[in-house]
């Protein structure tokens, strides 16, 4: 079906609300309304000033302060707000979810939103599927949302035992009505995966800007900061509320992985106390190599999935 196809028919979803209408969620409501997808959206939060902005850009058609609104008569929810806030968000909207409705997440931590979701939905749990989009800026806020943020970009799905197969499939087609590329995980398995490329990530860039921060001369390093300390503390732009809840959230995995990273960081210290500069360089030059092999294998999947597209 091409796009005009599309659009000339019924949209997939009559109502979908959004907790969260910033780059995550105001991106998610972009796409849709590109793909013709959706009849209405209507945006939750807890800044009205963001839920105004959202509706001038034309990310929402309506907002809503009230749980119960923002859900009757709903197809779909998305949850797309920082985790810690899940469990709230889940527990004031049950007691307004119809037969048929769909709940899902774009949290960056699973086991814990599982957790939640169980908590608050008691019997209901079989309608909530979670999941996690995996792109991002280090932007927030309803002017950082856009309309093609999830092309060609992973999602994961991590399905629960009670979850319908059908509504695994509805939530997993409005995400590839983004242009999204769905992937399935358990609630674990994502939680292993994202703390060593994702939470490490970004505990170790925030790390490194307030370690330079804090120092006397801070200002004579931040002058002479160029592209590679650009590059390699860009994501500690990011929300540190969001991200203070991931790394909460994901604590026996991110511990792990920290403590897994200063093994390697002690032993760095050694080679260079030691001048063993052989060993430094293997350790580069393995760096090095899995790098450009990640890198070619993300552009040919982005190359497949531009073909595919068209």
């Amino acid at each position: 079906m091409t796009g005009a196809q599309r659009e000339a028919a019924e949209p997939m979803f009559r109502k979908i609300a959004i907790f969260g209408v910033g780059l995550i969620g105001g991106s998610f409501a972009l796409a849709l309304k590109k793909a013709g997808a959706v009849a209405h959206i209507v945006g939750v939060g807890r800044s009205l000033r963001s839920l105004e902005r959202a509706a001038e850009l034309g990310i929402i058609d309506t907002f809503s302060t009230s749980p119960a609104d923002a859900v009757a008569g709903a197809d779909l929810v998305l949850i797309a707000a920082p985790v810690a806030q899940t469990g709230a968000i889940l527990a004031a909207i049950r007691p307004h979810l119809q037969p048929g409705t769909v709940v899902t997440d774009a949290g960056s931590t699973k086991t814990d939103v599982v957790a939640a979701a169980r908590a608050a939905l008691g019997d209901k749990i079989a309608c909530f599927v979670p999941g996690h989009p995996i792109a991002g800026r280090e932007q927030n806020g309803p002017d950082a949302a856009l309309v093609e943020l999830y092309v060609g970009k992973k999602v994961v799905l991590a399905a629960l035992p009670e979850n319908d197969p059908a509504d695994v499939e509805r939530v997993a087609q409005a995400w590839r009505l983004c242009g999204a590329v769905i992937h399935a995980l358990s609630a674990e398995e994502h939680d292993k995966v994202f703390a060593a490329v994702s939470h490490l990530p970004h505990l170790l860039a925030y790390a490194l800007v307030d370690d330079i921060a804090r120092k006397p001369h801070a200002d004579l390093l931040f002058q002479y900061a160029a592209s590679g300390f650009r590059d390699f503390t860009r994501i500690a732009g990011s929300s540190p509320e969001m991200w203070r809840d991931i790394t909460l959230a994901n604590q026996p995995a991110m511990l792990a992985e920290l403590d897994a990273y200063l093994v390697q960081l002690g032993q760095l210290r050694t080679l260079l106390a030691n001048r063993d500069g052989a060993a430094i360089e293997a350790v580069y030059a393995n760096a090095q190599q899995a790098r450009h092999e990640w890198i070619s294998t993300i552009e040919a999947a982005e190359k497949q999935s531009r073909q595919g597209g068209d």
